[in-house]
């Protein structure tokens, strides 16, 4: 299910990061966005560098390429274990995930 991301010409810098204690390994973030997510061996998600390198540590955040926006924003609403946050990277405010206002 594809959700329209609304855009106001101005596209702000968003970011991406996964708490892996939340995560519940479906993968649906990987289907969605494998160019961002990937599943590690040990069954949970991580975001990847734009080199495409898997970052490991604990709240690591990687930019969203506006033309995967609309793919990683339906990655955290489809999400069953609610666990990929989505931020502006100027404020740090969540924009799309669990703590999204």
């Amino acid at each position: 299910m594809q959700h329209e991301v609304p855009t106001d010409g101005a596209a702000e810098a968003l970011e991406v990061w996964i708490d892996q204690d939340l995560c519940t390994g479906d993968g649906i973030c990987a289907q969605y966005a494998p160019e961002v997510f990937e599943l590690d061996i040990d069954g949970l998600a991580y975001v990847k560098s734009g080199d495409d390198e898997l970052l490991q540590d604990p709240g690591a955040t990687t930019p969203v390429p506006l033309p995967l926006l609309n793919d990683v924003v339906d990655s955290a609403k489809e999400c069953p274990g609610d666990c990929i946050h989505v931020r502006r990277v100027s404020d740090r405010v969540e924009v799309y995930g669990p703590d999204a206002e």
